[in-house]
């Protein structure tokens, strides 16, 4: 074949999978946060330092060990949307842990996230917008 064919084909290639990673923008950073919180709620480690954001990696432990002393916990309602195209994500439904025999519920509200590595990242609470 053809150098100048191969070197073509390549190039074509090459911004085929540039495009495509930038049309993705890293998926859908509503879907990120559900992800975490449910995987919050679970306890499941390694999902939650997936989705953790590298200014947040010092919480991890508290963010893993979060309803470790409940003896369960779920989500009901959980409807999260990204605020335009801000970095916040705000969530409609509630974390119901019960303690003992008693429910205490905490309502979802707003995250921050960020784009580390091309991937959405949770990165804490945010102000309600």
């Amino acid at each position: 074949m053809n150098k100048r064919i191969l070197f073509l084909i390549l190039m074509m290639a090459t911004l085929a999978v540039l495009l495509s990673a930038c049309s993705n923008g890293g998926g859908d950073p509503a879907k990120t946060v559900e992800q975490y919180l449910q995987a919050k709620v679970e306890g499941n480690e390694k999902a939650i330092r997936q989705l953790l954001c590298s200014e947040k990696e010092a919480d991890a432990f508290q963010e893993i060990n979060a309803f470790t002393s409940v003896s369960g916990a779920h989500i009901e309602g959980m409807n999260c949307q990204r605020v335009d195209d801000s970095d916040i994500v705000k969530c409609d439904g509630k974390i119901v842990a019960t303690y003992g025999k008693e429910d205490t519920v905490f309502p979802l509200t707003a995250y921050r996230v960020v784009q580390e590595d091309g991937e959405w990242k949770w990165c804490g609470e945010a102000p309600v917008p």
